[in-house]
């Protein structure tokens, strides 16, 4: 296995238990350091915040590794996220089991955002057999664009309020782990915490499908990501 932790201060354990606390539940970075500390462990704040910001981006990039889909009916939906005082998009992407697909964070919502994300979506995935969109008119645009360029079925796409509940409830789990959070200053910082938000998140969806005696650990789903 790869050292993702070499030259660091601290042990692997204590950085996989900061970073996995901060990303599963809707702590702030102080409330992680008396977490800590109440275990022996004195941590500064702004580590704890280099650790999300270092670590966010490669967990995403260790999940993106191992992502596939065992659905052939996904829900496409954006979210509103704000970053120093204006309203940024998250684009989200779930199969029929609310197992995540793919994620992006842009500054607009329009038809270069959507498609964007639709391509890169399909071009990873193939072809699903229903993929369901709101009817916001630059994402039905950019449905119109990927079924020109091949990679969506006319007959595939399906726009129905009702039947994005499912993602639409998923928006919520993600944005609550968000309640402490001092805010974001970049679009660049908000990725990258929002890549370790998203990516734990997808871990405790995946092992609520195979169930464990003792439940869900953070730090342990963390150390098999990184061991594979």
């Amino acid at each position: 296995m790869k050292n993702y932790f070499k030259g660091r201060h601290f042990q692997k354990d204590i950085i996989l238990v900061a970073v996995g606390y901060y990303f599963r539940f809707s702590l702030s970075y102080r409330d992680v350091v008396e977490i800590l500390r109440d275990r022996g462990i004195t941590v500064h704040h702004t580590t704890i915040m280099r650790w999300v910001h270092h670590y966010g981006p490669l967990f995403k990039l260790l999940w993106r590794k191992q992502r596939c889909s065992h659905s052939q009916s996904w829900r496409v939906d954006e979210t509103y996220i704000k970053i120093n005082g204006r309203w940024c998009y998250f684009y989200r992407a779930i199969d029929s089991h609310g197992l995540t697909l793919d994620f992006e964070l842009r500054q607009h919502r329009d038809y270069q955002s959507a498609y964007h994300f639709l391509r890169r979506l399909l071009t990873t995935y193939g072809c699903p057999n229903c993929l369901v969109t709101d009817q916001y008119g630059g994402t039905l645009k950019a449905i119109k664009q990927v079924i020109k360029d091949g990679l969506l079925a006319t007959e595939n796409h399906q726009c129905s309020k009702y039947r994005n509940n499912l993602i639409e409830q998923d928006h919520r789990l993600i944005k609550h782990v968000l309640v402490k959070s001092s805010g974001f200053q970049s679009l660049r910082t908000a990725l990258k915490t929002l890549s370790g938000i998203e990516v734990m998140h997808q871990l405790h969806k995946k092992s609520q499908r195979e169930p464990n005696l003792f439940g869900f650990s953070a730090f342990q789903s963390l150390n098999e990501l990184l061991a594979n």
